[in-house]
């Protein structure tokens, strides 16, 4: 958890569901409204300095907040204590897991990206219920980009009504003991609710759709099952990788259950829980949580089946995960030393495989039922497995690596023999009549709110909200509900304007030729694959895209050639976040030879570390943008457009598996997973993307940087495709990094 500055702050645990365009959002039009609602945790710190942590009803309808201390659909005529609206500049980032006084909880953050002094942190009692309302936000926040582009006066923000928030915040781990008691009296969290208007109905087609298994590079492993065991697979990589630590096998299998519930129960250090499944790892026990993605624990066991050792034995491994913008999960599960755990008195300390847990839900839409492939994948020495292989494997079923694959069996069998869990789900649609829905809520939606939601969640119009919440009775609330996804599809403005094949360059222009001796970057262009600490510009052959039927059936083909041309890198340090490189007078944007082009795409990877470093990436056309096409809507369309298009794909083409796995191999909407600030000017459009704005992405660079001179990675630069006329997709950059060093990058054009 990070410190902040705040005297305020929030925390909600509820629902919520995606929503594919914010172009297209025409909820006044139709009338209707989707209205999520459920029961929140308020975290922050009075005006006296005390920690509080209160149980609220939040209320988000359309764009409007509001914050309650009891159900207003039991209470008719309550007052919301707090209220506001959600603006266009709001970002959710994702914190990750922590534990408060033994419970676990999943805390994400609110913040404004024009102004991150402004920032609220919450906490959800599931990953599920923390996913789903960071949809829900985003989805409001798309609402009030569609309201300011048609310039409704029913929905200007107040700015001078924003509050400035001061003060020292604490971390959340240190909050109110309450918070695992009020915890337990409702099981798993507060139990959330998202209500409908009955005439939505409920055979809602879901608009956006799931990719099942298809990657979006190509995979360099070659697998081979080598043994079945109890309903799943285990494969072996017979492929011959240079530099390869060890032989990798990995086990695979299907769960039917949602990926946030196998992910929670792969991570629960419950040992009642994970005596059930786990033969191996069943006793753990938390040594230290560094933050929300990344701890470390402590293990024992007896070979009671692995029989062959005599000696008990003890481990300590860290654990570090990610959830994908697919609502994947990732674990990566590496062998650890920790002085706060010496070896304990008669146990031989052992070394757990470094491993990968990953979780991928599969498409189950002709299923009521969730489906996930779980697959563990480790790493073994080559020559104990060839010995394995010539005895026909006959010692393998008592070793390690034998007990750890075989956790996917235990937890397919765990979830089967529990059908509680298998069928949860952390979000429901509750159906309720329209007088209900309309009235419960009547005075929130009808009172003039001018507020923005960082003044609704931090203003302290009463300090009866900060005493104590005795008074709410927990057990009132609605049993166990169970939750459902909604469809936004019905919601969504489609486009009118005419199925047109236009180019993205414009046609009817000369081309320039583009010199590359007039363009020098700090790093050097590669000459042979040989070289190290260097760029090249790779095709796209190593990616997969959207193509011309994709939205019909999901296929993707192979990138071609990409459409602007790779003419420099940089490679910079700083202090600070180094960003609007682009007009440094020293920038060869600003020269000649680079002003004589038609248009120039700047990429500025800033990578936080100690120092930060900036990787710039330059890209040149070789005629002007045709504004009509994609790419000319792009450059001169508004930041939430962009962020909902601009997508990176990374592929690790050589390096440790265990990066690669980290890195993963899925396109990612970097204007969705960090911020990203753009600069568009004159002949050129600078995109700052920064990495450090992101928990996750900071946990995953740190990885990276820890193995980048041993690494080779390319990346894709591309427009995501959502219409037909739009499709195939095509790439616009590419490059290849070769074994960068750290110590390579310079000063921004010889500042100190």
């Amino acid at each position: 958890m990070e410190d902040g500055v705040a005297t305020k702050e929030a925390a909600v645990a509820g629902a919520g569901e995606t929503w594919s365009d914010a172009e297209g959002y025409a909820s006044e039009k139709s009338g209707r409204e989707v209205e999520y609602f459920g029961w929140v945790y308020h975290l922050g710190v009075n005006s006296i300095g005390h920690e509080y942590c209160h149980l609220r009803y939040l209320v988000l309808k359309g764009t409007y907040v509001a914050m309650y201390k009891r159900d207003p659909s039991n209470h008719r005529g309550i007052k919301p204590i707090r209220k506001g609206v959600v603006n266009h500049t709001l970002m959710v980032e994702e914190l990750g897991r922590h534990n408060f006084n033994n419970g676990e909880f999943y805390v994400l953050r609110f913040y404004n990206r024009l102004d991150q002094t402004k920032k609220g942190e919450i906490a959800c009692g599931s990953a599920g219920e923390a996913r789903k309302w960071i949809e829900a936000f985003e989805q409001a926040k798309q609402q009030a980009e569609y309201n300011l582009l048609r310039g409704s006066s029913r929905h200007k923000l107040s700015i001078d009504n924003e509050l400035n928030l001061e003060g020292h915040r604490p971390r959340v781990r240190r909050y109110a003991k309450d918070l695992r008691k009020k915890l337990v009296k409702i099981g798993k969290g507060p139990e959330m609710l998202i209500r409908r208007s009955s005439g939505l109905g409920s055979n809602l087609r879901r608009e956006t759709y799931i990719e099942a298994d298809v990657e979006d590079v190509i995979e360099t492993h070659k697998w081979r099952c080598v043994r079945t065991v109890n309903g799943i697979r285990i494969f072996e990589d017979v492929t011959n990788l240079k530099g390869a630590k060890g032989l990798l096998l990995k086990s695979v299998g299907v769960i039917e259950a949602n990926a946030d519930t196998i992910f929670e129960v792969v991570l629960s250090l419950d040992r009642h829980k994970r005596y059930e499944w786990d033969m191996l790892t069943g006793d753990l026990e938390l040594v230290d949580s560094v933050d929300g993605h990344y701890d470390v624990v402590y293990g024992t066991y007896e070979p009671t089946q692995l029989n062959w050792w005599r000696a008990k034995k003890d481990f300590v491994f860290s654990r570090q995960w990610f959830r994908g913008q697919d609502e994947s999960y990732t674990i990566l599960q590496f062998p650890a030393v920790d002085k706060k755990r010496p070896r304990r008195s008669g146990y031989q300390r052992t070394r757990i495989n470094p491993s990968t847990w990953e979780i991928r839900r599969l498409n189950t839409s002709d299923s009521s039922t969730a489906k996930c492939q779980v697959t563990l994948m480790l790493e073994v020495p080559a020559k104990s497995w060839g010995i394995w292989r010539r005895n026909r494997y006959s010692n393998f079923d008592r070793t390690i690596p034998y007990a750890l694959l075989c956790q996917v069996a235990g937890l397919k069998e765990y979830f089967g023999a529990n059908p509680a869990l298998t069928l949860y789900s952390p979000s429901t649609i509750v159906d309720s009549p329209i007088s209900d829905a309309s009235n419960a809520h009547n005075e929130f939606k009808d009172s003039e709110v001018d507020e923005e939601f960082f003044d609704a969640i931090a203003s302290s119009d009463s300090l009866e909200d900060e005493d104590s919440d005795d008074e709410i009775e927990l057990s009132k609330m609605a049993g166990n509900m169970k939750l459902k996804n909604v469809s936004w599809a019905i919601l969504a403005l489609k486009r009118s304007k005419a199925v047109l094949e236009r180019s993205e360059l414009d046609a009817n222009s000369p081309s320039i030729f583009i010199d590359p001796s007039q363009f020098h970057g700090s790093m050097q262009q590669g000459k042979g694959e040989t070289d190290t600490n260097c760029w090249s510009s790779p095709s796209g052959q190593g990616f997969m895209i959207r193509g011309k039927n994709y939205l019909k059936d999901y296929s993707k083909i192979v990138g071609g050639d990409p459409l602007l041309k790779l003419i420099g890198v940089d490679w910079f340090r700083a202090d600070n976040n180094i960003d609007k490189v682009a007009l440094h007078p020293k920038s060869f944007i600003q020269s000649e030879a680079g002003k004589r082009l038609p248009f120039i795409l700047i990429i500025n990877l800033e990578i936080p570390s100690k120092p930060n470093y900036s990787l710039v990436l330059y890209y040149a056309a070789e005629k002007p943008i045709n504004k009509e096409s994609l790419l000319g809507r792009f450059l001169d369309g508004t930041n939430m457009f962009r962020d909902s298009r601009f997508k990176l794909i990374p592929r690790i083409v050589e390096g440790y598996w265990m990066v690669k796995r980290a890195v993963g191999s899925k396109a990612c909407l970097l204007g969705k997973a960090v911020t990203c600030k753009y600069l568009r000017q004159d002949n050129f459009l600078e995109i700052d993307v920064d990495i450090g704005s992101s928990s996750v992405a900071r946990s995953i660079i740190s990885l990276v940087l820890g193995y980048i001179t041993s690494i080779v990675v390319d990346l894709a630069i591309l427009i995501e495709a959502k219409e037909e006329e739009e499709l195939p997709e095509y790439i616009l950059g590419t490059v290849r990094l070769n074994r960068v060093r750290l110590e390579s990058a310079v000063p921004l054009w010889g500042e100190s």
